[in-house]
């Protein structure tokens, strides 16, 4: 009988295509699945990070710690610079030509929103865009500025914090009549070309009657009448100094205090920079937490809010500043009980 030789290959051959087919579907299914998980990156739009501008006229020590409110209000509210908020900061440093030419860069930029630094800035960048909202951490009088039709309803692309608090001049003539024994008769240095300057004057006069006190006012027009403002303040044998705000003041601070100083005449001050540069004492609005708050409108603004629906806003917070070693230099003694009321003392 003839025996039939039986094939050793034939399970053998029967098994690889099932292994074949096994592991074209694992393979497939793997990829499947890598795609499945690739595909919504690959479709998934670049973020886009909003982008700010802040306009400085200057670029100094007070100005850079506003600046640094700035951000600290931006942090508090959950931005963080170069992740989810950029900021393009521009300071002109006192040139006026470079100050419209980087609002236009501002602009061109297509920043989503225009931080200014005070009043000369803002009406730079006023006159340089009307469609980019503007928030302007400080003005005296945004409406008598032109800046907003009113304060509850700006009415344009401009909006942001007021520091006008006319009734704070009563208050320095108070404070300067409890450092100044037997204070009867006060020089108030002022300049009519402030907008402002008349609604302060008023409200000085009204306090000035309530306190006993006779005021006379000298008014300034430019930076050289300053000699001569003291020089009469003098004359009148005033027994103190209240200046007013104004623009004009602020870029001749050192010497407006040193001639303070030079007459012997204590003096209140409507900034802070006054009593750093020398000056005696300051009361009113704290600048740095209007700078804080104007990270607020910037918020609103990214979040769709119309400009035009942003209500001006007013001081909430308010510092007393004293300077020991200007009081020193006039031969002057400052009360324990105004020093115990300070924010801040300088010695």
């Amino acid at each position: 009988m003839k025996k039939v030789k039986r094939s050793t290959t034939t399970g053998n051959s029967a098994l690889m295509p099932q292994h074949s087919v096994l592991y074209f579907v694992l393979c497939a299914a793997l990829c499947a699945m890598l795609f499945a998980l690739c595909l919504p990156v690959w479709g998934q739009q670049p973020v886009k990070i909003p982008q700010i501008g802040l306009l400085a006229g200057t670029r100094s020590s007070a100005v850079e710690g506003r600046v640094a409110a700035f951000r600290h209000g931006l942090r508090e509210l959950g931005y963080v610079e170069g992740k989810n908020i950029l900021v393009e900061y521009r300071y002109a440093e006192g040139n006026a030509k470079r100050e419209r030419d980087l609002a236009a860069e501002l602009v061109r930029l297509k920043v989503e929103a225009i931080v200014t630094t005070g009043p000369t800035v803002t009406r730079t960048a006023k006159e340089t865009t009307a469609a980019i909202p503007i928030v302007f951490a400080q003005d005296g009088d945004p409406v008598a500025s032109g800046f907003v039709t009113s304060l509850a309803h700006p009415g344009g692309n401009i909006m942001g914090l007021s520091n006008l608090s006319p009734e704070l001049s009563g208050k320095r003539l108070e404070l300067l009549q409890e450092i100044v024994p037997k204070l009867s008769r006060v020089s108030v240095i002022g300049s009519s070309i402030e907008p402002n300057n008349t609604k302060i004057l008023n409200e000085t006069e009204l306090a000035a009657t309530a306190l006993n006190v006779k005021i006379q006012y000298i008014d300034v027009l430019k930076p050289t009448d300053l000699e001569t403002a003291f020089g009469a303040a003098t004359h009148q044998q005033a027994d103190g100094v209240v200046l007013l705000g104004a623009v004009i003041f602020n870029s001749h601070r050192k010497q407006i205090t040193e001639l303070a100083v030079k007459h012997r005449l204590p003096a209140t001050y409507t900034r802070p920079e006054y009593v750093q540069d020398g000056g005696l004492m300051t009361y009113g609005p704290s600048i740095t937490d209007l700078f804080r708050r104007a990270a607020i409108y910037v918020d609103k603004i990214l979040k769709g809010i119309k400009p035009a629906d942003l209500a001006v806003e007013q001081p909430i917070k308010f510092e007393l500043i004293v300077n020991l070693r200007a009081a020193k230099q006039i031969g002057l003694t400052i009360p324990p009980n105004v020093l115990a009321r300070a924010d801040r003392v300088i010695r």
